[in-house]
Protein backbone atom coordinates (compact mmCIF):
# COMPACT_ATOMS: atom_id res chain seq x y z
CA UNK A 1 0.00 0.00 0.00
CA UNK A 2 1.32 3.44 -0.98
CA UNK A 3 0.35 6.73 0.69
CA UNK A 4 1.94 9.60 -1.23
CA UNK A 5 5.65 8.84 -1.32
CA UNK A 6 5.41 6.34 1.58
CA UNK A 7 5.18 2.61 1.02
CA UNK A 8 3.41 0.96 3.96
CA UNK A 9 3.13 -2.79 4.32
CA UNK A 10 0.99 -4.90 6.65
CA UNK A 11 4.04 -5.52 8.85
CA UNK A 12 4.54 -1.76 9.21
CA UNK A 13 0.93 -1.29 10.31
CA UNK A 14 1.24 -4.15 12.78
CA UNK A 15 4.46 -2.64 14.12
CA UNK A 16 2.79 0.74 14.64
CA UNK A 17 -0.21 -0.83 16.37
CA UNK A 18 1.98 -2.87 18.74
CA UNK A 19 4.13 0.13 19.64
CA UNK A 20 1.01 2.26 20.21
CA UNK A 21 -0.53 -0.40 22.42
CA UNK A 22 2.71 -0.76 24.40
CA UNK A 23 3.01 2.99 24.90
CA UNK A 24 -0.62 3.20 26.04
CA UNK A 25 -0.13 0.39 28.56
CA UNK A 26 3.01 2.03 29.89
CA UNK A 27 1.12 5.30 30.31
CA UNK A 28 -1.72 3.53 32.17
CA UNK A 29 0.81 1.85 34.44
CA UNK A 30 2.49 5.13 35.36
CA UNK A 31 -0.65 7.28 35.39
CA UNK A 32 -0.99 9.35 38.54
CA UNK A 33 2.70 9.16 39.49
CA UNK A 34 5.64 11.48 38.94
CA UNK A 35 7.08 8.87 36.59
CA UNK A 36 4.74 10.07 33.82
CA UNK A 37 6.51 13.43 33.59
CA UNK A 38 9.93 11.76 33.59
CA UNK A 39 8.79 9.35 30.87
CA UNK A 40 7.43 12.19 28.72
CA UNK A 41 10.73 14.04 29.18
CA UNK A 42 12.70 10.99 28.02
CA UNK A 43 10.39 10.54 25.04
CA UNK A 44 10.69 14.22 24.05
CA UNK A 45 14.47 14.06 24.30
CA UNK A 46 14.57 10.94 22.14
CA UNK A 47 12.41 12.59 19.47
CA UNK A 48 14.81 15.55 19.40
CA UNK A 49 17.71 13.10 18.98
CA UNK A 50 16.01 11.46 16.00
CA UNK A 51 15.28 14.87 14.48
CA UNK A 52 18.82 16.26 14.76
CA UNK A 53 20.23 12.96 13.51
CA UNK A 54 18.00 13.12 10.42
CA UNK A 55 19.15 16.72 9.82
CA UNK A 56 22.82 15.63 10.03
CA UNK A 57 23.61 17.95 12.94
CA UNK A 58 26.70 16.05 14.02
CA UNK A 59 27.66 17.87 17.21
CA UNK A 60 24.32 17.84 19.02
CA UNK A 61 23.47 14.37 17.72
CA UNK A 62 26.77 13.08 19.14
CA UNK A 63 26.04 14.64 22.54
CA UNK A 64 22.49 13.29 22.63
CA UNK A 65 23.72 9.93 21.32
CA UNK A 66 26.08 9.60 24.28
CA UNK A 67 23.21 10.41 26.61
CA UNK A 68 20.94 7.88 24.92
CA UNK A 69 23.65 5.27 25.27
CA UNK A 70 23.09 5.17 29.03
CA UNK A 71 19.38 5.95 28.74
CA UNK A 72 18.32 2.33 29.19
CA UNK A 73 20.25 2.01 32.46
CA UNK A 74 18.91 5.35 33.67
CA UNK A 75 15.36 4.31 32.80
CA UNK A 76 15.72 1.05 34.76
CA UNK A 77 16.92 2.99 37.82
CA UNK A 78 14.24 5.67 37.58
CA UNK A 79 11.35 3.35 36.75
CA UNK A 80 12.24 0.36 38.91
CA UNK A 81 8.90 0.42 40.75
CA UNK A 82 6.90 0.68 37.52
CA UNK A 83 8.97 -2.08 35.87
CA UNK A 84 8.36 -4.32 38.87
CA UNK A 85 4.61 -3.65 38.72
CA UNK A 86 4.61 -4.37 34.98
CA UNK A 87 6.43 -7.69 35.41
CA UNK A 88 4.08 -8.69 38.24
CA UNK A 89 1.08 -7.83 36.08
CA UNK A 90 2.57 -9.77 33.15
CA UNK A 91 3.24 -12.79 35.33
CA UNK A 92 -0.29 -12.82 36.73
CA UNK A 93 -2.05 -12.43 33.39
CA UNK A 94 0.11 -14.72 31.27
CA UNK A 95 -1.74 -17.54 29.55
CA UNK A 96 0.60 -20.13 31.02
CA UNK A 97 -1.24 -19.87 34.34
CA UNK A 98 -4.39 -21.24 32.66
CA UNK A 99 -2.83 -24.14 30.76
CA UNK A 100 -4.27 -27.31 32.22
CA UNK A 101 -1.39 -29.44 30.91
CA UNK A 102 1.13 -27.22 32.68
CA UNK A 103 -0.74 -27.68 35.95
CA UNK A 104 -0.86 -31.45 35.48
CA UNK A 105 2.87 -31.72 34.82
CA UNK A 106 3.73 -29.79 37.96
CA UNK A 107 0.82 -30.95 40.11
CA UNK A 108 2.95 -33.24 42.24
CA UNK A 109 5.48 -30.49 42.90
CA UNK A 110 2.69 -28.03 43.78
CA UNK A 111 1.17 -30.43 46.29
CA UNK A 112 4.49 -30.70 48.08
CA UNK A 113 4.95 -26.95 48.25
CA UNK A 114 1.48 -25.98 49.48
CA UNK A 115 1.51 -25.71 53.25
CA UNK A 116 -1.56 -27.14 54.96
CA UNK A 117 -2.82 -24.74 57.60
CA UNK A 118 -5.47 -25.23 60.25
CA UNK A 119 -7.52 -22.07 59.81
CA UNK A 120 -10.12 -22.78 62.50
CA UNK A 121 -8.28 -20.80 65.23
CA UNK A 122 -7.75 -17.95 62.77
CA UNK A 123 -11.43 -17.74 61.81
CA UNK A 124 -12.55 -18.00 65.43
CA UNK A 125 -10.18 -15.22 66.46
CA UNK A 126 -11.40 -13.03 63.57
CA UNK A 127 -14.97 -13.54 64.79
CA UNK A 128 -14.03 -12.31 68.26
CA UNK A 129 -11.94 -9.41 66.91
CA UNK A 130 -14.82 -8.28 64.71
CA UNK A 131 -17.26 -8.43 67.62
CA UNK A 132 -15.04 -6.12 69.70
CA UNK A 133 -14.12 -3.77 66.80
CA UNK A 134 -10.45 -4.66 67.11
CA UNK A 135 -8.46 -4.02 63.95
CA UNK A 136 -6.47 -6.90 62.48
CA UNK A 137 -4.47 -7.69 59.36
CA UNK A 138 -3.41 -11.26 58.56
CA UNK A 139 -1.57 -12.60 55.53
CA UNK A 140 -2.23 -16.28 54.82
CA UNK A 141 0.16 -17.99 52.41
CA UNK A 142 -0.15 -21.51 51.05
CA UNK A 143 3.12 -21.85 49.13
CA UNK A 144 5.70 -19.55 50.72
CA UNK A 145 6.62 -18.20 54.18
CA UNK A 146 7.07 -14.75 52.57
CA UNK A 147 10.44 -14.22 54.23
CA UNK A 148 11.01 -10.86 52.57
CA UNK A 149 7.95 -9.40 54.31
CA UNK A 150 8.37 -11.46 57.47
CA UNK A 151 11.84 -9.99 58.03
CA UNK A 152 10.28 -6.52 58.22
CA UNK A 153 8.52 -7.52 61.46
CA UNK A 154 9.18 -9.66 64.51
CA UNK A 155 9.86 -13.31 63.71
CA UNK A 156 7.86 -15.75 65.86
CA UNK A 157 7.54 -19.19 64.19
CA UNK A 158 4.82 -20.07 66.71
CA UNK A 159 2.00 -22.55 66.33
CA UNK A 160 -1.34 -20.96 65.47
CA UNK A 161 -3.66 -20.43 68.41
CA UNK A 162 -6.68 -18.23 69.02
CA UNK A 163 -5.26 -16.83 72.25
CA UNK A 164 -1.99 -15.84 70.59
CA UNK A 165 -3.75 -14.03 67.75
CA UNK A 166 -6.00 -12.17 70.17
CA UNK A 167 -2.98 -11.20 72.26
CA UNK A 168 -1.09 -9.91 69.22
CA UNK A 169 -3.95 -7.69 68.04
CA UNK A 170 -4.90 -6.44 71.49
CA UNK A 171 -5.03 -2.65 71.32
CA UNK A 172 -2.61 -2.39 74.25
CA UNK A 173 -0.12 -4.82 72.71
CA UNK A 174 3.05 -3.33 71.17
CA UNK A 175 2.68 -5.84 68.29
CA UNK A 176 -0.84 -4.92 67.16
CA UNK A 177 0.41 -2.53 64.48
CA UNK A 178 1.28 -4.19 61.19
CA UNK A 179 0.37 -7.58 59.80
CA UNK A 180 0.68 -11.19 60.90
CA UNK A 181 2.03 -13.70 58.37
CA UNK A 182 0.64 -17.24 58.59
CA UNK A 183 2.08 -20.24 56.77
CA UNK A 184 1.93 -24.00 57.30
CA UNK A 185 0.21 -24.01 60.71
CA UNK A 186 2.56 -21.35 62.07
CA UNK A 187 2.54 -17.63 62.72
CA UNK A 188 5.77 -16.77 60.94
CA UNK A 189 5.99 -13.14 62.05
CA UNK A 190 4.00 -10.27 63.49
CA UNK A 191 4.12 -6.49 63.14
CA UNK A 192 5.12 -6.88 59.48
CA UNK A 193 5.16 -4.00 57.01
CA UNK A 194 3.19 -4.60 53.80
CA UNK A 195 3.35 -2.73 50.49
CA UNK A 196 0.56 -0.17 50.16
CA UNK A 197 -1.48 -0.15 46.95
CA UNK A 198 -1.16 2.99 44.83
CA UNK A 199 -4.33 2.34 42.85
CA UNK A 200 -6.69 5.27 42.40
CA UNK A 201 -9.86 3.15 42.52
CA UNK A 202 -9.48 2.20 46.18
CA UNK A 203 -12.47 3.84 47.94
CA UNK A 204 -11.52 6.87 50.02
CA UNK A 205 -13.39 5.55 53.07
CA UNK A 206 -10.92 2.67 53.41
CA UNK A 207 -7.87 3.22 55.57
CA UNK A 208 -4.23 2.21 55.38
CA UNK A 209 -4.97 -1.32 56.63
CA UNK A 210 -7.17 -2.08 53.62
CA UNK A 211 -4.78 -0.39 51.20
CA UNK A 212 -1.94 -2.51 52.55
CA UNK A 213 -4.08 -5.62 52.10
CA UNK A 214 -4.78 -4.77 48.46
CA UNK A 215 -1.11 -3.95 47.88
CA UNK A 216 0.00 -7.27 49.37
CA UNK A 217 -2.52 -9.18 47.26
CA UNK A 218 -1.13 -7.45 44.16
CA UNK A 219 2.46 -8.34 45.02
CA UNK A 220 1.92 -11.94 46.16
CA UNK A 221 -0.46 -14.88 45.72
CA UNK A 222 -1.49 -14.80 49.36
CA UNK A 223 -4.92 -14.33 50.94
CA UNK A 224 -5.19 -11.31 53.23
CA UNK A 225 -7.77 -11.14 56.02
CA UNK A 226 -8.81 -7.75 57.41
CA UNK A 227 -10.91 -6.66 60.37
CA UNK A 228 -11.90 -3.00 60.38
CA UNK A 229 -11.16 -1.16 63.61
CA UNK A 230 -13.91 1.39 62.95
CA UNK A 231 -16.80 -0.88 61.96
CA UNK A 232 -15.67 -4.40 62.86
CA UNK A 233 -16.42 -5.53 59.31
CA UNK A 234 -14.52 -8.48 57.88
CA UNK A 235 -12.82 -8.19 54.49
CA UNK A 236 -10.49 -10.30 52.39
CA UNK A 237 -8.13 -9.38 49.55
CA UNK A 238 -6.75 -11.59 46.81
CA UNK A 239 -5.26 -10.87 43.38
CA UNK A 240 -5.76 -7.14 43.83
CA UNK A 241 -9.48 -7.49 44.59
CA UNK A 242 -11.00 -6.51 47.92
CA UNK A 243 -14.13 -8.29 49.19
CA UNK A 244 -15.63 -6.18 51.96
CA UNK A 245 -18.24 -6.77 54.65
CA UNK A 246 -18.21 -10.59 54.63
CA UNK A 247 -20.00 -12.95 56.95
CA UNK A 248 -18.16 -15.68 58.85
CA UNK A 249 -19.74 -18.22 56.52
CA UNK A 250 -18.39 -16.43 53.45
CA UNK A 251 -14.99 -16.14 55.13
CA UNK A 252 -14.84 -19.90 55.76
CA UNK A 253 -15.85 -20.59 52.17
CA UNK A 254 -13.20 -18.26 50.74
CA UNK A 255 -10.45 -19.70 52.94
CA UNK A 256 -11.46 -23.23 51.96
CA UNK A 257 -11.34 -22.38 48.26
CA UNK A 258 -7.98 -20.65 48.66
CA UNK A 259 -6.41 -23.87 49.93
CA UNK A 260 -8.19 -25.94 47.29
CA UNK A 261 -6.35 -26.82 44.08
CA UNK A 262 -9.52 -26.97 42.01
CA UNK A 263 -10.34 -23.28 41.77
CA UNK A 264 -8.15 -20.66 43.45
CA UNK A 265 -10.53 -17.83 42.59
CA UNK A 266 -12.84 -16.45 45.23
CA UNK A 267 -16.54 -17.29 45.15
CA UNK A 268 -18.28 -15.51 47.97
CA UNK A 269 -21.97 -15.50 48.86
CA UNK A 270 -24.46 -14.99 46.07
CA UNK A 271 -25.85 -11.97 47.95
CA UNK A 272 -22.66 -10.01 47.31
CA UNK A 273 -22.82 -7.21 44.78
CA UNK A 274 -19.94 -6.07 42.59
CA UNK A 275 -19.39 -2.34 43.14
CA UNK A 276 -16.49 -1.99 40.66
CA UNK A 277 -13.42 -3.85 39.48
CA UNK A 278 -11.78 -3.61 42.88
CA UNK A 279 -14.37 -3.78 45.63
CA UNK A 280 -17.04 -6.35 46.43
CA UNK A 281 -19.55 -5.90 49.26
CA UNK A 282 -22.01 -8.04 51.15
CA UNK A 283 -25.05 -6.74 53.04
CA UNK A 284 -24.58 -9.14 55.97
CA UNK A 285 -21.61 -8.09 58.08
CA UNK A 286 -20.99 -10.83 60.64
CA UNK A 287 -23.69 -13.46 60.63
CA UNK A 288 -22.20 -16.88 61.34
Amino acid sequence: MTIGFLEISFVDLLDILLVSFMMFQIYKLMKGSIAVKVFVGFLFLYLIYLLVKAMNMDLISTILGQFMGVGVLAAIILFQQEIRKFLLLLGKTTAINDIHLFRQVFSSWTQKVIGKTDMVPVIESIKLLAASNTGALMVVSRNSPLRFYADSGDLMNSMISKRLILAIFNKLSPMHDGAVIIYSDKIIAARCILPVSERDDVPANLGLRHRAAVGMSEATESLILIVSEETGQISIAQNGILYENLSIKALRQSVKEYFSDEDPSLEVDSTEVKRDCLLYTSPSPRDS
